[in-house]
């Protein structure tokens, strides 16, 4: 039967894990769940050892301290490819990202190369957020798109299902970028290894349990990184 791994990243998610793991495993029977735990103090990484010791379509890979998104998602795409992932998906641990929307993606996959949720795809989808931070995802968003050229409606945003041989061919071992940079840069490589990218829409809701891993810096590495993209892509050193 096909395998479709759904790596998980988590720093202190002890509330969610619980919730979420069920919630994405009751999808679809081809689903299984790859916790990413940073070394978490709360005791989610033992909470998620309960967890794939109760369900074998749970899997842990501990890191020994906190490295940022782009590093933890990295670990994460390789060993699904390892553990026999046939596709790959890439969800936030706080219901940003919500499992309902799973079985689209699964479907979507089937004729493309890569599957996106997108918030920004009809419209504007996020519910929760204050005005100013929609307004900064936003602009960012048609910032990132002018002027690394992506055709992408929804650049920063991390829910996405990938196809194996799609990963294995695009080099994202090699990617070094963080948090939102990190997300924008596997679309630019998708995009450039001429990816069917497909985008669907879905409701982005703000966290309602734990805190934000998101900072200044997260931010501030996305403006630069476009620019980084274009010369490295024109100097053959992506």
């Amino acid at each position: 039967m096909t395998r479709a791994i759904v790596v998980v990243p988590t720093y202190n998610e002890v509330e969610n894990l619980p919730i979420l793991v069920p919630a994405i495993l009751e999808q679809d029977p081809r689903l299984e769940v790859l916790v990413v735990d940073d070394g978490s103090p709360d005791g989610t990484g033992e909470l998620a050892d309960k967890l794939a010791s109760d369900e074998g379509r749970v899997h842990v890979l501990h890191r020994e301290s906190k490295q940022g998104l782009g590093p933890a998602y990295r670990a994460g795409l390789a060993r699904a490819l390892e553990l026999g992932a046939d596709y790959v998906i890439q969800m936030d641990a706080d219901f940003s990202h919500p499992p309902s929307s799973l079985p689209e993606l699964l479907e979507e996959i089937q004729s493309h190369d890569v599957v996106l949720g997108s918030r920004y795809l009809n419209g504007i989808t996020v519910v929760n957020w204050p005005i100013e931070r929609i307004l900064i995802s936003w602009f960012g968003n048609v910032y990132a798109r002018r002027i690394s050229g992506l055709p992408i409606s929804d650049t920063t945003g991390g829910f996405r299902c990938m196809r194996r041989d799609l990963l294995e061919k695009m080099g994202f071992e090699r990617i070094r970028s963080n948090g939102y940079a990190f997300q924008i840069e596997m679309n630019y490589r998708f995009v450039k290894q001429g990816a069917r990218i497909k985008e669907v829409p879905f409701f982005f809701v703000d966290r309602t349990r734990g805190t934000s891993k998101l900072n200044f810096r997260i931010g501030l590495e996305a403006l630069w990184v476009v620019w980084w993209l274009r010369i490295a892509d024109a100097l053959g050193r992506l």
